[in-house]
């Protein structure tokens, strides 16, 4: 491309002749310049805007900070507010544990300690007015708070499962187990009776139960076998030890299934019905002794008796008996 110039101070007409490179140096020097004044101007602006008091600066950064400002604030409200409804969730998930553990000490005759002992709050209501949510120091300490109420609620529900673990494992060395499933239920029951051999007035320090010769026997609680072999009066005899001075006696057996020394659980077979010893017929003499006194089994058997089927239960005295 060319330029030609004329003028009245030049004798002749020039020409000047542009590549398309000059064009391009032109409009990258020009944009340039554009940009480094912007620049300048804007450092200078910002620098000394405060010394200046420029308002229409002043206004544009009050601006840019509020609406920084504005975006934290939201954030944090949010994040407050979600919070705020995992706490709310905390709260009656946490008066259901207090339900439950309230439940269960019961059942494990333990008291709530006053600081867990809670009851739901009375009933509340009426139109939202106003909406204040929690701040963030007020929602901290109602975090330690139910902390402090989960840490203890937690404890609590401990010495529960402790008392119930213990009381399930004393249950276990209760005699509290029918010892012959299926027998015919205090055949002949503990005390005095007429003596089925010499018709004198005696003593039965146990119940009977009448049962066909190889019915099984069980042991009515778990516990550690002390005795298990042949008694002139008891005949093929076993003795249980349950611990706390507490013992139990399966007696008239025809085959023993254990021996001294072993540990049986309850509800184990540990023999088999027979008529061995001071007996009349097939059937199983049992007794509970505690320290080697003998105690009424009646009382020790009534959860087992109850759980048997009602024809079961109590059936009459039989001809069978020792």
């Amino acid at each position: 491309m060319q330029i030609i110039l004329v003028s009245s101070r030049l004798t002749t007409a020039k020409a000047i002749t542009v590549q398309p490179w000059h064009l391009v140096s032109a409009l990258v020097a020009f944009t340039v310049l554009v940009f480094s004044l912007a620049s300048a101007f804007s450092f200078i602006t910002l620098k000394h805007a405060s010394e200046w008091k420029l308002p229409l600066i002043d206004d544009m950064i009050a601006t840019a900070r509020n609406e920084e400002i504005q975006r934290s604030e939201q954030f944090v409200r949010e994040n407050l507010n979600t919070m705020a409804v995992k706490l709310g969730q905390m709260q009656a998930q946490l008066i259901q544990l207090d339900t439950l553990g309230s439940r269960l000490a019961k059942f494990a005759g333990i008291k709530a300690p006053e600081p867990v002992r809670t009851s739901p709050p009375p009933g509340q209501g009426g139109p939202l007015v106003s909406e204040n949510a929690l701040s963030a120091t007020e929602l901290e300490a109602q975090m330690k708070h139910f902390a402090d109420l989960l840490s203890q609620q937690d404890d609590y529900l401990g010495v529960i499962e402790s008392e119930l673990l213990l009381d399930q494992a004393s249950l276990s060395l209760v005699p509290s187990t029918l010892p012959v499933i299926g027998g015919a239920w205090n055949a002949s029951g503990f005390g005095w009776r007429i003596d089925p051999f010499n018709g004198s007035r005696a003593m039965h320090e146990g119940v009977d139960f009448v049962a066909d010769v190889g019915t099984p026997i069980i042991a009515a609680a778990a516990g550690v076998v002390t005795a298990a072999s042949y008694h002139p009066q008891y005949g093929n005899m076993i003795e249980i030890d349950h611990g706390r001075d507490l013992s139990t006696r399966y007696a008239h057996a025809s085959k023993l299934t254990v021996s001294t020394g072993m540990i049986v659980k309850r509800g184990q077979k540990i023999a088999e019905v027979g008529s061995t010893g001071r007996s009349t017929g097939p059937h199983l003499h049992f007794e509970v002794r505690v320290k080697d006194v003998a105690q009424n089994p009646n009382r020790f058997l009534e959860l087992a008796r109850k759980a048997q089927p009602a024809g079961l239960q109590q059936a009459k005295s039989g001809s069978h008996a020792h």
